[in-house]
């Protein structure tokens, strides 16, 4: 069963309103998030369909508080971020920023969600976005943030806050350590939207399948690593990231220290000695 994660901030205000739960006080009552775990699979599904599960401040806070669970989870070898409804994410709520209208507030939502990619970035686990719909600014942000993507072939990308008179500068920069300068500069300058096909070419997503292969091509990949190591898939996500942003000597000096101490898991003795062997290893996550 799917865990409830999250409801909207409105809730308790809406109680006190309706005590005869009406229609909008139920709908507003729907969790932000569904939870479902299988087979050391969670999958985490943004539940803000009608409003194309744009990224306001308390779904950010949902999710950032669900990947925090999961980070001390050992059960738990990847992770899913998908969305119900036919969009992955629009973006930050335009509604939400500006009933706000001041600086500080402002901040704090680019804050907290900068605080979300970078728990992305850090969390041991593998994060697979599944993409169907459209993914705009802060959700194209949270695509070109996950370790890995599937898109649906009707998805759609776009980096859109030029058009309103907002650029896009905190989804620039998961976007641009993803795909090449020239190619999120014209994204990013022309708000235009591009294919599933063509974030493929340029690399913010790892394949394209039809739309009702989606779940099932996701799901796939992540059994296939939930089935490595998890002790030695979160070193070598943590040395990614570390290395991508080093000069090339610095980086091959740090990764040949990471290889080297690598070499010292149980996990690497087991599945160097099960290649030998020509067995399956049979690894302990340690």
């Amino acid at each position: 069963m799917p865990t409830r994660v999250g409801c909207s901030g409105d809730d308790e205000h809406a109680l006190r309103d309706d005590r005869g739960y009406n229609k909008a006080v139920t709908e507003s009552l729907e969790p932000l998030m569904l939870r479902r775990d299988e087979g050391g699979i969670a999958t985490l599904t943004l539940n803000r369909p009608e409003q194309r599960n744009g990224l306001f401040r308390a779904l950010i806070g949902a999710l950032d508080e669900a990947l925090q669970r999961i980070a001390g989870e050992a059960e738990t070898r990847v992770v899913v971020l998908a969305a119900a409804g036919p969009a992955f994410s629009a973006g930050h709520d335009l509604k939400e920023l500006r009933a706000a209208n001041d600086v500080t507030s402002h901040r704090a939502v680019f804050a907290a969600c900068g605080a979300l990619m970078q728990r992305i970035l850090a969390l041991p686990q593998p994060v697979i976005a599944q993409v169907q719909g459209v993914a705009t600014a802060a959700g194209c942000q949270l695509v070109a943030t996950c370790d890995l993507a599937i898109a649906a072939q009707s998805a759609r990308f776009a980096t859109p806050g030029v058009d309103i008179g907002l650029f896009c500068s905190t989804p620039m920069v998961a976007l641009a350590r993803v795909v090449p300068r020239k190619a999120a500069l014209e994204m990013l300058y022309t708000g235009a939207m591009i294919d599933a096909a063509e974030a493929h070419r340029l690399g913010l997503v790892n394949r394209v399948v039809a739309d009702g292969d989606l779940a099932s091509a996701v799901h796939a990949l992540a059994r296939r690593i939930a089935g490595k190591s998890a002790a030695v898939v979160a070193l070598g996500k943590r040395a990614f990231h570390r290395q991508i942003e080093m000069p090339t000597a610095e980086a091959y000096a740090a990764m040949a220290e990471v290889m080297a101490e690598n070499l010292l898991l149980a996990d690497a003795h087991e599945g160097i000695d099960a290649f030998l062997a020509k067995r399956a290893p049979r690894f302990q996550d340690r």
